[in-house]
């Protein structure tokens, strides 16, 4: 049986929703907020309809969907992407489908602020690409994020291993980017605790990225599961980073473990941050560039948690009922 027969049972989404989901996004970046405000007030056909048709009130997307109508049948390439997902025994999950994580869902009460202006990367996707034979919904309902630096220090490495372990053995899905360091360190730590592992990537599911990873992403697929929001084929460009990172702060939880002043570390705990998700911090020593932009976070933010074992980050994400 592959993942679509596994899942179909439980899928209420209708196939014409779920090419128009897979089409809009090769049209538009996931997580931009007028397209998913037009998806969710007409659905997600009309809306394609609309775009395609130049009927969009915004003069800046409408001049980016015309450019890449332009090269080609956006609904064809959607039927391309899928049939092409099926062969690597991926699906496309949807909202309407009982996997659907609904935590994502969160992005869509953001507001615009001070320190973040309004972004074209903050509403939630309209679908997601997953290969993997567990449940995203269930996987997501009890997740803890764990990232950090990609030039992660011998400590970076051994606390996010062990971190990821502990959590993992006590039922907690350990969500991450799939980088090198931190991030690869907390996936390789659940699995060898035989848990549940999520890597969350900028490109498409049939291109992992690092290619380093390689190894590493055939074990998750294995025994945990590779999402995005990208269909297969998209390449890993700068700014899908930080749209991968507003779906990564959508867990439980975020612990961040090493990080310089300015990185995507930071970015992400401040992501979760902005969503009211617990926020935890593990402190590093003084002298290390690689944890002055934790000491940063916990100094400019009330709400960060300063956390040194599984227990204590457990403690963090008990606080908020909902969440634990």
């Amino acid at each position: 049986m592959n993942n679509r027969d596994k899942f179909s049972t439980s899928r209420s989404a209708d196939e014409a929703d779920r090419a128009a989901r897979a089409a809009l996004t090769l049209l538009v970046e996931p997580g931009h907020p007028t397209v998913w405000a037009m998806t969710h007030h007409d659905g997600a056909p009309t809306t394609l309809d609309r775009l395609l048709a130049g009927d969009i009130p915004d003069a800046a997307l409408r001049a980016a969907v015309q450019v890449r109508a332009g090269r080609g049948d956006v609904r064809r390439f959607a039927q391309v992407a899928m049939r092409r997902a099926q062969r690597l025994g991926a699906r496309l999950v949807v909202p309407g489908d009982s996997e659907w994580p609904t935590q994502v869902d969160v992005l869509a009460q953001l507001e615009p602020g001070v320190e973040r202006p309004v972004a074209v990367s903050s509403a939630p996707p309209l679908c997601l690409w997953v290969r993997g034979d567990r449940s995203l919904s269930e996987a997501y309902a009890q997740s803890v994020a764990i990232v950090g630096a990609r030039a992660a220090t011998s400590y970076g490495v051994q606390v996010s291993t062990d971190l990821a372990y502990e959590l993992a053995t006590r039922g907690w899905s350990i969500m991450s980017g799939g980088a090198f360091g931190v991030d690869a360190a907390a996936h390789r730590g659940a699995l060898a605790a035989g848990g549940v592992t999520v890597a969350v990537l900028a490109c498409g599911i049939d291109r992992p990225y690092p290619v380093g990873n390689a190894a590493l992403f055939d074990q998750i697929i294995a025994h945990g599961l590779l999402v995005s929001a990208w269909p297969p084929g998209t390449e890993p460009l700068q700014h899908r980073f930080d749209i991968r990172n507003w779906l990564v702060a959508t867990a439980g939880g975020t612990v961040l473990v090493e990080a310089i002043a300015r990185s995507g570390g930071v970015q992400m705990v401040s992501r979760a941050l902005d969503l009211k998700r617990p926020a935890m911090v593990v402190p590093g020593p003084v002298t290390s560039a690689t944890s002055a932009g934790c000491h940063a976070v916990l100094r400019a933010h009330a709400d960060a948690r300063l956390v040194t074992s599984a227990g204590e980050v457990i403690t963090e994400l008990s606080r908020n009922s909902d969440l634990a």
